[in-house]
């Protein structure tokens, strides 16, 4: 990685995330990642800020580059490719975070033979604890591969999908965390209720759900095996999950993400 220089075309919250991780994670040196936007004051931040290079025109982008991550909205990526084509050569892999943006649709735009992934992060990217899905294009490498998930990784944890399971992904981490901001503020509420003031209530809650996040990545035991540890025969705990089953909350959050999947399935077609 410390060979390659990196370049992002778009320095939105996500491109920005990843940038900022890439650096403290110490994967590249601050020169060797080269970036471009319409954004001339955000680029002029950015650069006095990390020391990267910044530039308004994406070709210049795409000479410097070894790797080009398109962190653009998926309504402009086709007009965006259009203007790179012409200076695609052979060393360039694409890493495209363009969401909905399908593989096809992405190899369409480009030389043929480029070798492309898709990758969907999520907005817990800006504080380095994204859950990030890869799914290679059909000439990418698995070097090309290792590559995405390093930088990937320097902004959380990522696994590699087959691309039909883009949608399901979507649907929970992508939205999934809307999905957990809403359970932090109903925790919250329940303190509040109880007479807490707000900003424990909050704090306790986010750390609650932090922490017991953790425990299910680092454990590496089943969400199940983990509440029960905390449930105490006739205690405070079974009595909640009593009134949690009663409401069918469960069954609500499996709904919220089929749905999202289901929409993010229609948003492709």
């Amino acid at each position: 990685m410390k060979d390659l220089t990196i370049g992002f075309i778009g320095t939105g919250k996500m491109g920005e995330a990843l940038i900022r991780g890439m650096i403290g994670a110490g994967l590249v040196e601050p020169g060797r990642i080269c970036a471009s936007d319409i954004d001339e004051q955000k680029l002029g931040m950015l650069g006095e800020e990390l020391g990267i290079v910044v530039s308004c025109d994406n070709r210049h982008t795409i000479e410097k580059a070894d790797v080009v991550i398109l962190a653009v909205k998926p309504q402009i990526i086709r007009y965006v490719l259009q203007g790179i084509k012409d200076s695609t050569i052979k060393k360039h892999l694409f890493i495209s975070i363009a969401a909905g943006v399908n593989i096809d649709s992405l190899a369409d735009e480009l030389p043929g033979g480029t070798r492309v992934i898709r990758v969907m992060p999520n907005i817990c990217a800006t504080v380095g604890e994204a859950a990030s899905a890869i799914c290679p294009g059909d000439a990418a490498t698995s070097a090309d591969v290792e590559t995405a998930r390093k930088i990937l990784d320097a902004v959380g944890r990522t696994v590699v999908v087959d691309e039909h399971l883009m949608d399901a992904v979507t649907g929970l981490s992508g939205s999934g965390p809307a999905f957990v901001f809403m359970m932090i503020e109903a925790l919250a509420d329940g303190g509040v209720h109880q007479g807490l003031d707000r900003v424990t209530a909050q704090t306790l809650a986010a750390q609650t759900v932090l922490g017991a996040a953790k425990m299910v990545l680092e454990s590496g035991q089943h969400p199940g095996e983990l509440k029960d540890m905390v449930t105490s025969p006739g205690g405070t705990t079974i009595r909640g999950i009593e009134a949690l089953e009663k409401r069918k909350v469960r069954a609500a959050v499996m709904s919220a993400v089929i749905a999202a999947s289901e929409r993010s399935r229609e948003l492709g077609e």
